[in-house]
């Protein structure tokens, strides 16, 4: 049974992925933080299934991103948490930039130091807010980025980090990069 291991499981994408990768018969482990208010409706329907289980983990705190990491060993990881509100960026920057940048850093690292380079697969989730000032419509693979907020600059890190850790360690890793959408 392959063992998915998705951050921002609360979240809209977060939870339909769960589902699909339940309904394809895997064994789903999902990040969460600790905070004053648990938020969990969007897979409050989930839990008591055999294969769905939570972790405490958060991308602003390396030890628990390695934990979850050693703990699962995950054949494949989703990275869909983020700060992901633009103002916000601008209203919370270091906080913006320690989770949507060095957050992927964290758990590119994680697998990396665990072991698992060769056989966990990795999914970034990315933003078309990397193209920020657009320059072309529509945007395609040779479109230049331009970001325009510190939200997209963070998630341009994210962007080239995982690039970088495919060339240099030869990880299954990639980024996909999503538009607005509803699920």
């Amino acid at each position: 049974m392959k063992k998915a291991l998705i951050t921002g499981i609360t979240g809209q994408d977060g939870s339909f992925l769960s589902e699909f990768l339940l309904e394809k018969g895997y064994d789903v482990h999902g990040t969460i933080r600790r905070s004053s208010v648990d938020f969990r409706e969007r897979v409050a329907h989930l839990e008591g299934h055999p294969n769905f289980h939570l972790h405490y983990a958060d991308l602003g705190d390396s030890m628990s991103i390695m934990q979850v990491v050693s703990k699962v060993r995950p054949d494949e990881i989703y990275n869909l948490a983020a700060q992901s509100h633009v103002q916000v960026s601008f209203d919370s920057p270091e906080f913006t930039a320690d989770v949507d940048a060095t957050g992927v850093l964290r758990i590119l690292e994680a697998v990396r130091l665990c072991g698992l380079a060769a056989t966990c697969r990795i999914y970034q989730a990315s933003t078309s807010e990397l193209y920020g000032k657009v320059e072309e419509v529509p945007q395609n693979e040779k479109t230049p980025f331009h970001p325009y907020s510190p939200y997209a600059v963070a998630k341009l890190y994210g962007f080239w980090i995982v690039k970088e850790y495919r060339e240099a360690y030869g990880m299954y890793c990639c980024s996909g990069i999503l538009f607005n959408h509803e699920s």
